[in-house]
């Protein structure tokens, strides 16, 4: 088990618009540096109180280069979300969960990374496939946690079940 604490306001992400919103950056993260293709699992427990408040799944390639799978109060109800960010951070919601739980999953193969997210652990909804490095790059890349609290006075988040696989799953679609 691993818990991470975000304190007051700490954030990563690049507004996409010009409403005045400097890029954050300072959000508490512990990564690795996996090779290989691999899966990186853990249920993620969230002590929900201010807007957006996160437990994330992260992957960094670069300063402006990252995304982050996440469960996030948005604003006001837990919901799977993504960020990617390739100059700017984009934003999208997947689902809704019931509760302050959630299985978040990340898998590489080559240079493309899958998000995948599971109610009980066992049966996987895909969210979204994308790259971020461009095909110069090898596709290094940091992974690992990271806790959010943009809007908030601080959030605690709990990463449990934690499971490492070195491989990239069979079908992305099929729920496995």
């Amino acid at each position: 088990m691993l818990t991470g604490w975000a304190g007051a306001r700490q954030d990563r992400f690049v507004p996409p618009t010009d409403e005045g919103l400097d890029p954050a950056s300072d959000a508490p993260r512990l990564l690795g540096a996996p090779e290989g293709d691999f899966q990186l699992i853990a249920r993620v427990t969230v002590g929900f109180s201010g807007a957006f408040d996160a437990g994330v799944l992260y992957i960094h390639v670069g300063e402006r280069a990252w995304a982050k799978l996440c469960l996030e109060n948005s604003p006001d109800v837990p919901t799977v979300c993504t960020v990617v960010t390739r100059g700017h951070s984009d934003d999208a919601n997947s689902f809704t969960v019931d509760g302050s739980s959630v299985w978040l999953r990340i898998s590489r193969t080559g240079r493309a990374f899958a998000f995948h997210a599971s109610k009980d652990g066992e049966r996987w909804t895909f969210v979204r496939l994308f790259t971020l490095a461009d095909e110069k790059e090898t596709g290094a890349a940091l992974v690992g946690f990271m806790t959010q609290s943009p809007m908030g006075e601080g959030c605690v988040v709990t990463y449990d079940h934690l499971a490492f696989r070195p491989d990239w799953p069979a079908d992305l679609r099929d729920g496995s």
